[in-house]
């Protein structure tokens, strides 16, 4: 039975059409839901519900509706309590250069003074990575924050300018302190694909069960659930044609080892010729010397 047929939350059953790695549903559900949006932001950000009084969306989208080119990338911008800036992100497939992505879109929103502003009045900014892949596989690590820093003493050159990285896939790896703050549990409810699921996770937890409502609600919009699915069919196509791409390059690499092989062989054979030119030179010369020792006892 499928989400548009159940009644409500409560009764939903099975897979879960499109969740929250769907990240036109994942911006959907924390511009749809400021509980949520909140919730999320205390999380990452290991901030107490009181101290956030405000947060708006600096680039809100009309939900449902078609997105331009300039709009595919579906970031969430948010000013918290009108002093930070915060841009999260959601991405499921590994297109290549994230860590140069993610600084630009730091700088981007770090360049934030207005006219008549100083340096002094520049507002803190966050990028926040929510990643399915991990982005360093050498230096596994669930929640990882960083920030300009001298390489020799490792103190920090400048506060206001961080890098979050939430890896879905190294959950095993929180911390005390990611628990603490119910990352691990931010994880899991992402990661959930039914609804018997979702509902285990949000147990005894507000946010989520906000999360969760405000998730079944927009699963049966139909133009919402259109926009999911041309997400997804983007990020299909992007997987095969990166498929493609690696097929091609272990085909060349395939090309190139044999090539290689090939001019071993080559390059063995020519040396065995030259050994072989050199013993007839060595012979040669040999007959030359007798014939001309021959040549002498005949006289």
């Amino acid at each position: 039975m499928s989400n548009k047929q159940q009644n409500t939350l409560q009764n939903a059953t099975s897979k879960i059409d499109y969740t929250l790695m769907n990240d036109y549903m994942f911006r959907a559900v924390l511009q749809e839901n400021e509980i949520v949006l909140k919730g999320l932001i205390c999380s990452l950000l290991h901030l107490n519900p009181e101290e956030v009084q405000t947060v708006t969306i600096m680039n809100p989208i009309e939900l449902g509706k078609g997105y331009d080119d300039k709009a595919f990338v579906l970031d969430v911008k948010v000013l918290l309590n009108s002093a930070t800036v915060i841009n999260i992100e959601m991405q499921v497939v590994n297109e290549g250069f994230w860590t140069n992505r993610s600084l630009s879109y730091l700088c981007g929103i770090f360049q934030n003074l207005k006219h008549g502003e100083d340096y002094s009045q520049v507002k803190p900014a966050y990028h926040i990575g929510i990643l399915n892949f991990s982005l360093f596989p050498d230096y596994p690590e669930f929640f990882a924050t960083y920030k300009i820093m001298n390489v020799k003493k490792h103190y920090i050159y400048n506060d206001n300018f961080t890098l979050n990285v939430l890896d879905l896939n190294q959950i095993k790896l929180a911390t005390d302190e990611d628990k603490a703050f119910g990352i691990d549990y931010w994880a899991r409810l992402f990661k959930t694909t039914t609804w018997e699921e979702l509902e285990m996770v949000a147990q005894e937890n507000t946010v989520f069960k906000e999360a969760g409502k405000t998730l079944y609600k927009l699963n049966q919009n139909d133009e919402v659930r259109y926009l999911c699915e041309m997400r997804e069919e983007g990020q299909r196509i992007l997987r095969t044609y990166q498929s493609l791409i690696r097929q091609g390059e272990e085909k060349l690499a395939q090309r190139d080892s044999e090539l290689a092989e090939k001019d071993a062989q080559l390059a063995e054979n020519a040396a065995a010729l030259a050994k072989k030119d050199a013993q007839l030179a060595e012979s040669a010369a040999m007959i030359a010397a007798l014939q001309e020792q021959i040549k002498t006892l005949q006289k």
